[in-house]
């Protein structure tokens, strides 16, 4: 508008001047007049003459100069009209409502003459959201049509400064007073194209790592192994081949494969096929060969990409091998793990993590040990034996526990009213936080889940964390510890630290008292050396039973009390059998101290059931429905639990489900087991 202003005050004064220099010629001829009488006369007949020429000039070419720019304007505006309609780009008028005004050309081929009056939600959008595409302000979205990616631009237009003609007609339409916007549509159909194109054929990086490969090749004659050792590269070098990729063996027993990413979505929704192909490889061997795998997608570069394939292998063999595990930056997607990992007759990893935690302890003024929430024995008796080397090596050690649950509390029990162990020897929360500073060491043990401990907040005041664990690692494991020994072919976490004890202190000596809360944590977590009890586990269960541990002692300490033994049975009775392989049953927690406990012991009774694959029992406590699952080896249970936002073991595991009832919980697990038997996961 103020253009226009100027514009107009321009012409007027070009228009004005020869009227505006009459002033100066009329005050020259006064002038002459005090001079000579003469000349001043010569100047008014002058100035008369001019005046005269002037105002017959202004009034005769006024008229003439302003109809020839009218004339002019309308030529303008009528090639600007011209132009809009046979531009390339398809471009429109909208009014406040959403709806089409006036298309140009382009725009109408687009979306055809029938409809260029329809709203932009029914055109690019849904019709049940008019406000989808809100006028009033400037926006531009994505949208598809008639198979096209199209990139919609919408932007307002203040009418006062349109160019309207006389009755603001443009191209015979009124226009109203109203909101009206501008849309245009930019094709990027191509540029979409070329961007999955890039996306789908941008080189992923991943490792393949032989989990048994020694053990494998030790159980078969000499003459074989090189046999075997041809088979397994041969399997994994024409599946990678088959995914247009390339596998490159950088030790005898880990591969370099580099993929697309289109190949490597078709690797995932196929299961990693390759997990199962390699276990047909079979000459003698004794066992079957499995493999880890780890891809890193979507880093900044390869460097990155290659960081999180790293991390992802580390996940896989961190969770027990026969698995892939595929990491997004922060997101991670587990695949396979449908066999129990087989442990290693070897005890090197136990002796170099011994020491490795001997040195931070020397390091160290204060130890602090923490377990899961709910802590259960073996969560207890492991802590028990970090307390025992802790004292092996003069440093102060605290077991940081909240509510000691009805469990453990008999085991607990004979440590509280004992003169031999300090009043601090069991903390709360509130007191470990107290003590922090930075010359103290966490110890976790029995979980790596932050979620799941004691008390979280120790994280973020300790410097130097260790974790000590059997179950299997998630995306969502403690990420900043200084040692880390998860074991998922364990038994238990008791298991792990009864090797450690052997290790980390010449002669150590452990009380009768620790034999027993550690041999009663492999008891329970075994349910009596019946479930993942490896060679490994009796030979700890045979050096506490050398320190002292008494089995009939443990037994007493785990007798039932009358009314759990009721809730058992009736949870037992009232089982469902679902999809004749699965049962399904509710705990009832009236009147029991730890309904929780209980739950899991149902969930072992029913895997005596002729027929049962797995188990699955939910007890209701805490405002929160636990979920007990057991199995034998025919269905890896905690696939199942991960899906459910817990985690465990092949043959154990747990989660916790909230915001819901029994019934809709039992449903969830139904359709969860269905859901997963379907695609082939279980």
């Amino acid at each position: 508008m103020k253009e226009n202003d100027n514009l107009r005050s321009s012409l007027k004064l070009n228009m004005q001047w020869p009227l505006i220099m009459c002033i100066p010629v009329a005050v020259f001829a006064l002038v002459l007049y005090y001079i000579d009488i003469r000349a001043g006369v010569a100047a008014t007949i002058f100035f008369v003459l001019y005046t005269a020429a002037s105002v017959l000039f202004y009034y005769k070419k006024n008229k003439y100069i302003h109809s020839e720019l009218i004339v002019y304007a309308m030529d303008y505006a009528h090639i600007q009209k011209a132009l809009i309609e046979e531009l390339e780009v398809p471009f429109g008028l909208i009014d406040d409502k959403g709806k089409l005004l006036w298309t140009n050309e382009a725009m109408t081929n687009i979306i055809g003459k029938h409809n260029a009056k329809r709203k932009l939600a029914d055109l690019f959008g849904s019709r049940e959201s008019e406000n989808e595409f809100p006028t009033g302000k400037k926006f531009e979205t994505d949208v598809i049509y008639n198979e096209r990616n199209y990139r919609l631009v919408v932007k307002p237009v203040d009418i006062d400064e349109a160019e309207l003609g006389k009755n603001g007609e443009f191209n015979n339409l009124v226009l109203e007073d109203c909101l009206i916007s501008s849309v245009y549509l930019v094709d990027d159909t191509d540029v979409v194209t070329y961007r999955e194109r890039v996306e789908k054929e941008k080189p992923v990086m991943g490792l393949i790592y032989i989990d048994n490969y020694e053990e494998a090749l030790d159980s078969i004659e000499d003459v074989r192994r090189s046999l075997l050792a041809a088979l397994i590269e041969r399997k994994i070098s024409r599946y990678v081949s088959s995914m247009s990729g390339i596998a490159k063996k950088f030790e005898k027993d880990k591969y370099l494969v580099v993929i697309n990413h289109e190949q490597l979505l078709n690797m995932m929704e196929s299961k990693f096929g390759l997990l199962e192909e390699v276990k047909t490889v079979n000459i003698g061997n004794e066992q079957p060969i499995t493999l880890s795998m780890g891809f890193g997608i979507n880093g900044s570069n390869s460097s990155e990409s290659y960081v999180y394939a790293r991390s992802a292998i580390d996940m896989a063999l961190a969770r027990g091998g026969d698995q892939a595990v595929v990491r997004d930056s922060d997101n991670i997607s587990y695949f396979g793990g449908k066999l129990q990992q087989q442990e290693k007759n070897t005890r090197v990893k136990a002796r170099v993590k011994a020491q490795a935690l001997r040195d931070l302890m020397e390091n160290n003024d204060r130890v602090i040990i923490m377990g899961h929430k709910n802590g259960d024995i073996d969560c207890f008796g492991s802590a028990i034996g970090i307390f025992r080397a802790a004292k092996a090596l003069d440093k102060p050690a605290h077991i940081v526990i909240d509510s000691i649950s009805p469990s453990v509390k008999p085991m607990a029990d004979r440590f509280i009213n004992s003169i031999e162990y300090p009043d601090d020897l069991i903390i709360d929360s509130e007191k470990a936080l107290s003590m922090c500073d930075g010359n103290t060491m966490l110890v976790i043990v029995d979980t790596n889940r932050p979620s799941y401990m004691e008390c979280p907040q120790l994280l973020d005041r300790i410097e130097t964390i260790v974790v000590l664990d059997h179950h299997r690692q998630m995306k969502d494991s403690i990420s900043n510890a200084v040692l880390s020994y998860v074991e998922p072919y364990a038994s238990s976490a008791c298991e792990m630290v009864a090797e450690i004890l052997q290790y980390i202190v010449s002669g150590l000596k452990i009380r009768s008292v620790e034999a027993d809360a550690m041999y009663a944590g492999i008891v329970v977590d075994t349910n009596n050396f019946m479930n993942k009890a490896g060679v490994r586990t009796f030979e700890a269960a045979a050096f506490l039973r050398r320190s002292g541990a008494d089995v009939t002692r443990v037994r007493k300490l785990f007798r039932e009390e009358f009314v759990d033994y009721k809730a058992k049975a009736k949870a037992v009775c009232d089982a469902e059998i679902f999809m004749d392989s699965y049962a399904i049953s509710v705990c009832p927690c009236d009147n029991l101290d730890d309904p929780t406990v209980v739950g899991a012991q149902t969930a072992d009774e029913l895997l005596n059931i002729v027929g049962i694959k797995a188990s699955v029992v939910l007890t209701q406590f805490n405002d929160l429905i636990y979920l007990s699952a057991r199995s034998i080896d025919e269905v890896n249970v905690q696939l199942i639990m991960e899906r459910l936002g817990g985690g465990g073991h092949l043959s154990s595991a747990g989660a916790q489900l909230k915001d819901c009832t029994i019934e809709e919980a039992m449903q969830i697990v139904k359709d969860t087991i269905k859901d997963m038997t379907e695609k082939g996961e279980l």
